[in-house]
């Protein structure tokens, strides 16, 4: 497993409280760069409004700090392309019972 799928795996850790799914399987992680121990996410959320903005981002960041023991997190949080239920993997679907 490289650094990219390990971080992956330890977002998978980080859940939309609304809606009790990882932000993986939501749809809501772009990219992920990992480069000379600094780490770079681009993420979305489900709305530009989304009341749970700090809660996630800040999951995010607590979880790579904590777990990889680094300080160099970057968040790029972009609203292009607008997220969309089709984002969601099979997995979430199932969590959310759809079809």
């Amino acid at each position: 497993m490289d650094m990219e799928e390990h971080i992956e795996e330890l977002l998978r850790g980080v859940y939309d409280p609304e809606l009790g799914i990882n932000i993986v399987d939501l749809g809501l992680v772009y990219d992920i760069q990992y480069h000379n121990e600094r780490i770079f996410i681009k993420m979305t959320l489900t709305t530009p409004g989304c009341p749970m903005h700090d809660t996630i981002v800040g999951g995010v960041k607590y979880v790579l700090k904590e777990k990889l023991e680094t300080e160099d997190v970057e968040i790029d949080l972009v609203w292009e392309p607008k997220w969309s239920p089709e984002m969601i993997s099979r997995e979430g679907k199932d969590v959310l019972g759809i079809r």
